[in-house]
């Protein structure tokens, strides 16, 4: 016998020779490998996929509204605020320029405008993102069911209760742009749904 092939490696720190390690692998009732070491036959897991080893049984595989109120409204305050900054750059810039400001000063008036218009369109969006997670999680709790439904009427009642001090016209205005919007977000992220349910293929 090779003395060199019983020999362990820095990557394997056990012998060929080991007699432990020496385990017969068998194969199950459907043919499939059986492991040695766990002595569990893979044919009895099924075939469902990964989401059978994450999910408990019974519980839903998709973050319910609730859940997602919370990332939808925490990433429009950050989104408005980048814009808002963007806005606050450009305007300031320009603001600055008429003005014939230099130095500290025309930074300290950039600081202001980029602040306050971040802030402004972070707190914009942040409102509006709170109004629709709770038409949301209203509707899909009163109606036991998330589907394209619940995110259509309350994109339109959230453009409705934001603009509903400024007037029945612009109240109309703003349920108008609320469910253009709900309806293009349903059609970009629902298509194949909306076909199964149509009956096309």
């Amino acid at each position: 016998m090779d003395p060199q092939k019983g020999r362990s490696s820095i990557f394997s720190p056990y012998s060929s020779n080991d007699p432990s390690m020496n385990v017969p692998v068998t194969a199950g009732a459907a043919g499939s490998i059986m492991s040695p070491y766990l002595n569990i036959d893979p044919s009895y897991i099924g075939s469902g996929g990964d989401g059978d080893f994450i999910f408990p049984e019974g519980a839903n595989r998709q973050r319910g509204r609730l859940e997602l109120s919370f990332s939808q409204i925490g990433g429009s305050v950050f989104a408005g605020a980048a814009v808002g900054g963007i806005n606050g750059v450009l305007t300031g810039y320009r603001e600055t320029s008429a003005a014939q400001l230099t130095g500290a000063v025309r930074r300290t008036q950039m600081l202001n405008f980029i602040t306050k218009q971040g802030a402004s369109s972070a707190q914009t969006l942040g409102v509006v993102a709170l109004m629709y997670s709770i038409f949301g999680v209203v509707l899909s709790t009163s109606r036991g069911v998330d589907d394209e439904l619940n995110t259509v009427v309350a994109g339109t009642a959230t453009g409705f209760l934001y603009k509903s001090s400024a007037g029945w016209k612009k109240c109309v205005r703003g349920g108008a742009i609320g469910l253009t919007l709900s309806v293009a977000y349903v059609l970009f992220t629902s298509r194949d749904r909306l076909k199964s349910v149509m009956g096309r293929d």
